[in-house]
């Protein structure tokens, strides 16, 4: 079973409110949900909606179709119409609205539409649009919000215009009595957002008098449930990072790694275990918000000299930024952590939609050699336990860890289970850090594998500088020293493509013996997920893990014998193709890309499989999403 609904409306009215009251509704009935949220770079106005699926089996992604669209204006109608293929709920008041007065809405999109419902002799109103659904076998449902919102105020004797805000609950209302799911798990997810009893009461009134305008028409029953977590990819980074023991976390105010570090600093207060003692003592994570954010990788590398777990979160411009600190991090082989949350880029560009274009970026930044790990998240469970590995690798191996996570997982939503965060493996692995030192410590000393004795700052004499150093730290210009120290720090990068089994660095999903291998990394690997089990479709999916050091000698194994090789990405150039090119010297067969800014869907990747596996096509590009 798997159902599409969406939520739309203007920036600033509840939508996403509203969307997380149903999700919660849904999942306290027992069922899985994946949902993903869209948004215009403005503060309100603008239009915004919510795409959630249903399933009772985990799901991980949403498709172009919508079986249930629950609009509250005119401009939510204009925009999914021509995607609705079950139930259209819509404000009676807005029939009449015509496409040209809808002032939010942007000029290319206004103007296509128009084309499209003159072109099939349909007015360009809102009355056109449903008219046009409506020869498409789509059922509508008119709502007077404003009447329910009248009565809401009248009995509880408040302005209007408080209660108008009861709008988005009917909605979510008549959707939820659609899929026949018990009231009661509608009302406790109104109750736990709301905790001001005025908005309880609002909310459960405009509930009492929605419910029964429409009958059920999905019959779904309440399932068993186990033990499971609702988790956006911010916060469960976030939850990584606590759960992992960072103590220090800096940041500039960015879309859309903010909201991580604002989760952190929410939850700052922790409980700390002495490792020499088992005491346990209350602590606090130190988060700050930097003045930008060179600033921000600047005070993370501080902090990491000191001895602390440190990390840093920021998006594509800001990473340009911290470049600079990036390379001084790598030159004193300090233990920080980069979450590199990927929007559509260059410049500014598309500040709240996805992408995977900065994939090569990140790999490479700084300029000069000097070793890097770059590691990249599929799923929120991944996210979880990703985080915690960046922090273990970097103290590890004494080196910037730089974790990827688009903003389509930044922003999206999924129910995850506990076994899935496999809490039980978790641990922290701090490296060679030592507690104190002698007068012969040498924070650079050479070592055979290229990782030094890590002292914090007070516990030893040492030196830190930008330019190349001897053991001590002094600056040197040496030539014996500048060629061992280079090979010291990028040996370390050769250990860890030694120690880190190539296994751990890929996930596979599917029959190996199929003889088509689609390979992708991030947020598509789920939506191929679902594709491979819910589809006929024979292949075997890899999903890449970890692009520096690069798993080339089992991805070169893969590869060998399969009739296509078909790289998934969302970006123009294909960049997954051109690394594996450049560690495995293997081409690819063809490559889905998409760069959008909006994430892939079940159906449009479904089908451009096909057009790959079936016709041959070596190129195929979507461009799915609103």
């Amino acid at each position: 079973m798997r159902l599409s609904w969406v939520i739309g409306g203007a920036q600033g009215t509840g939508i996403d409110t509203a969307a997380n009251i149903f999700g919660n509704a849904v999942a306290g009935a027992g069922y899985y949900i994946f949902g993903n949220r869209e948004y215009y770079s403005n503060i309100k106005g603008r239009h915004s909606y919510f795409s959630l699926t249903i399933s009772d089996k985990r799901v991980r992604s949403n498709t172009q179709k919508i079986d249930i669209l629950v609009s509250f204006d005119a401009e939510t109608i204009f925009q999914h119409f021509l995607d609705v293929n079950g139930i259209l709920i819509y404000n009676k008041a807005v029939e009449g609205t015509k496409i040209d007065t809808v002032q939010s809405m942007e000029p290319e999109i206004a103007e296509r539409i128009t084309n499209f419902l003159i072109k099939n002799n349909y007015e360009p109103t809102v009355k056109g649009a449903l008219d046009y659904v409506k020869s498409k076998n789509v059922a509508l449902i008119p709502v007077n919000y404003d009447e329910i919102a009248k009565k809401v105020a009248d009995e509880l004797k408040i302005p209007l215009s408080v209660a108008e805000r009861v709008k988005n609950i009917v909605g979510i209302t008549i959707s939820y009595k659609l899929l026949g799911l018990d009231i009661k798990y509608l009302i406790d997810a109104i109750n736990d957002t709301f905790k001001q009893d005025l908005y309880r009461k609002m909310n459960e009134i405009a509930v009492k008098d929605s419910y029964d305008l429409v009958n059920s028409k999905f019959n779904l029953k309440p399932l068993p449930k186990e033990k499971r977590y609702w988790l956006d990819g911010n916060t469960a980074v976030a939850i990584g990072k606590i759960y992992g023991g960072v103590r220090f976390q800096s940041y500039y105010p960015i879309t859309p790694a903010s909201d991580e570090s604002v989760y952190i600093e929410a939850h700052q207060d922790v409980l700390m275990e002495d490792p020499l003692t088992g005491d346990k003592k209350k602590g606090t994570i130190v988060v700050v918000q930097a003045e930008d954010e060179l600033a921000a990788i600047n005070m993370a590398i501080g902090a990491a000299l000191t001895g602390v777990r440190a990390a840093t979160a920021t998006s594509g411009p800001g990473f340009s930024l911290m470049v600079e600190g990036l390379g001084w991090a790598g030159m004193n082989e300090v233990p920080v952590v980069i979450t590199y949350y990927i929007r559509g880029g260059p410049s500014t560009g598309l500040p709240t939609r996805t992408s995977q274009s900065d994939l090569i970026f990140p790999m490479f930044a700084g300029h000069g050699e000097f070793p890097k790990i770059v590691i990249a998240s599929g799923d929120h469970a991944e996210a979880f336990k990703d985080a915690i590995w960046a922090l273990n690798l970097a103290e590890k191996y004494q080196t910037p860890v730089i974790h990827l996570i688009e903003k389509t997982l930044a922003n999206s939503y999924s129910t995850v289970t506990e076994k899935e965060l496999e809490l039980d493996k978790l641990k922290a692995e701090r490296g060679k850090i030592v507690e104190s030192a002698d007068t012969t410590y040498k924070r650079f000393k050479i070592t055979e594998d290229g990782v030094s004795p890590r002292a914090p700052l007070g516990k030893a004499v040492m030196y830190y500088t930008g330019d190349e150093h001897n053991e001590v730290g002094h600056i040197s210009e040496d030539v014996l020293n500048r060629t061992l120290m280079y090979e010291k720090r990028m040996k370390k990068l050769e250990l860890a493509d030694k120690e880190i089994p190539e296994e751990e660095r890929v996930k596979i999903y599917g029959d190996p013996n199929a003889k088509y291998l689609v390979i992708t990394w991030g947020s598509p690997t789920s939506v191929l997920k679902d594709i491979l089990e819910e589809s006929n479709i024979d292949f075997i999916l890899l999903q890449l893990r970890m692009f520096s050091p690069f798993p080339k000698n089992l991805i070169s194994k893969l590869i060998e014998g399969k009739e296509k090789v078909i790289t998934v990405e969302g970006n123009y150039m294909a960049q997954t193709a051109m690394v594996i090119k450049m560690y495995t010297g293997k081409d690819v067969s063809s490559s889905i890309l998409k760069w959008n800014g909006r994430p892939f869907l079940m159906d449009e990747l479904e089908e451009a499989l096909l057009k790959v596996i079936k016709d041959g096509e070596k190129r195929v590009v979507v461009n799915g999403g609103i």
